[in-house]
């Protein structure tokens, strides 16, 4: 069995439903400490973080990554237990195997192998774990790296384990993810009876005209990087439950995933105007989950392509799909930012899984990335 197979069992053992680290920091820090490695641990609320850094010279590379995992459901859905790491056809079963544990068990062979050749690497290795990525992820990265630019620890290059790839590990790269900004809307009416409309004020009926107007808008075209953004309606819940009661309100859950072509402060500028067209009485609450960022040519989308080709022999793609990452929180730093890690075919899914093979590939190419730039 592989080292990196034989720690990814250990860390599917650990029942890290999100914002639980379950043990899972502990096991990385037995792994990374003998190595040079200084273990910090960030709690926040109920958030647990972690910063290991091996080195004090720039530049810094960080591996990022997330210990959580999201609830596996029914287990008795699963082929064999979510929490209970199972080999067949190839494929190691479990949840949390692709997204995103597999990449965290790699990052740490290809540390370990790169640090046997090259000791006196040029520059500083740093991993970066959070427990709440899967969740709100207000506690998480974010808290993390406002303590690092607190104390001036800037990071360069950052590569975050999030399963990028489509068909085989190592096809696509992601270099960017858009903007989520989400909002929950109140309309506020008159109950009565439905018989005296007059006497009441429907909600349902006055937020109908601007909802086919929000969901027609055309908020912009995208550009070279990130497709147009769009919006989508989530939830829409108002009434009694009675068919004879008109409600007194009307609650509506929407989500924008935008590009770089707009940005919040337009999104509501524009979004109140469509509303505020048809008179109705209204409150939103906005929650901004994590502004478009994109990390263009540089040394580490470059060392990265080297690697792909030099392990896999194919030319990822470069691509900015997929919802959020802990990305948006490094980025705004100045750090160059990439996604990249195993097949996201099964994420989330009953029967989450990773192949054998792509899992020892994955942890090669890290291996070749830190060549490629520290060696």
């Amino acid at each position: 069995m592989s080292d990196t197979l034989e720690l990814l069992q250990r860390l599917i053992r650990l029942e890290s439903v999100t914002p639980a680290d379950a043990g899972c920091q502990d096991v990385l820090a037995e792994c990374l400490t003998p190595l040079g490695f200084v273990d910090e641990r960030l709690p926040f609320a109920d958030t647990e973080n972690q910063w290991l850094r091996r080195g004090t010279r720039s530049p810094l590379f960080v591996f990022l990554g997330h210990t959580d995992v999201v609830p596996p459901g029914p287990a008795e859905a699963w082929g064999s237990a979510p929490f209970k790491p199972n080999i067949r056809d190839g494929k190691l079963f479990g949840r949390g195997t692709a997204d995103m544990k597999g990449s965290i068990a790699a990052f740490v062979t290809a540390v370990e192998r790169f640090l046997t050749r090259h000791p006196s690497h040029k520059g500083s290795i740093a991993v970066l774990m959070t427990s709440d990525e899967e969740g709100i992820a207000t506690h998480g990265v974010v808290k993390v790296v406002e303590v690092l630019e607190a104390r001036r620890e800037k990071i360069d290059w950052c590569l975050v384990g999030e399963p990028s790839s489509s068909k085989t590990v190592g096809d696509v790269i992601r270099v960017g993810r858009r903007g989520s900004l989400c909002a929950k809307l109140t309309v506020f009416g008159i109950q009565g009876h439905v018989a005296y409309p007059e006497l009441a004020a429907n909600p349902i009926h006055a937020f109908a005209p601007a909802l086919q107007e929000l969901t027609a808008e055309v908020w912009d075209n995208g550009n070279a990087f990130f497709p147009p953004t769009r919006l989508q309606v989530s939830n829409i819940n108002a009434g009694t439950g009675a068919e004879n009661i008109i409600p007194g309100q009307l609650e509506a859950l929407f989500n924008l995933r935008f590009s770089t072509e707009l940005n919040e402060a337009a999104i509501k500028a524009r979004t109140h105007a469509i509303f505020d067209k048809y008179g109705f009485d209204y409150q939103i609450d906005w929650r901004l989950s994590g502004n478009p960022f994109l990390t263009g040519s540089g040394e580490l989308l470059q060392a990265t392509h080297a690697a792909i080709r030099a392990v896999c022999g194919i030319e990822p793609i470069d691509d900015t799909g997929g919802g959020t990452s802990d990305g948006r929180f490094v980025a705004p730093t100045g750090a160059q930012v990439i996604e990249l890690g195993p097949c996201n075919a099964s994420i989330h899914k009953v029967d989450e899984h990773i192949g054998l093979e792509e899992l020892e590939t994955l942890s090669r190419i890290y291996e070749q990335i830190l060549i490629n730039l520290l060696a």
